[in-house]
């Protein structure tokens, strides 16, 4: 599924070749993919390669994604740039992120990151850390600091994060559940 992830990457950053985001998931779907090949000894060459990538998207990007995050379809990396996100982090579809922003551990006793919901908008400089969840059709703020649960069609914002309903989310939910 290498390929088809890539164009889907492709058309997530509107078919924009030059998007370091695209250059950054291109590797990350690279990474995930070398994990399907049997043996060990085929894999091997493929895993250096993937490594020198991910160091080359590090330093050239300002984008630190490992291969071990799960992330679901339409992952955009808008506006790239000191964008760090830990290997225990998830992501579900549609999700968004910007420059500046920190998904991972709140300390280091806790090996937990967040696990991010579907069409989730991150702003600049946000920062999610911590075992929490941030649910379905939420927005997160510039510079906000999330350190707990974000319920679905919410919107956090500050520091630390306050949850507020995002009400035109939540009135579309309604109506959907009312058909």
């Amino acid at each position: 599924m290498l390929f088809p992830n890539i164009r889907e990457d492709l058309q997530a950053h509107k078919g924009d070749w030059a998007a370091q985001g695209f250059w950054a998931m291109v590797v990350y779907r690279f990474g995930r993919w070398r994990y399907g090949l049997r043996p060990k000894i085929v894999r091997m060459p493929f895993s250096l390669l993937y490594k020198i990538l991910f160091k080359l998207v590090q330093i050239v990007c300002g984008i630190q994604m490992p291969c071990e995050a799960p992330v679901g379809r339409n992952f955009r990396i808008d506006h790239f740039g000191n964008i760090i996100i830990s290997g225990y982090a998830s992501f579900g579809d549609n999700c968004v992120i910007r420059n500046g922003v920190t998904i991972g551990i709140k300390n280091m006793d806790e090996k937990v990151a967040p696990r991010i919901g579907n069409n989730v908008n991150i702003g600049a400089g946000a920062k999610i850390l911590g075992g929490i969840t941030i649910g379905d059709n939420v927005f997160i703020g510039a510079n906000a600091v999330v350190i707990s649960d974000v319920p679905d069609n919410c919107i956090a914002v500050g520091i630390p994060a306050r949850i507020k309903l995002n009400r035109e989310y939540a009135k579309v939910a309604e109506e959907d559940g009312e058909k």
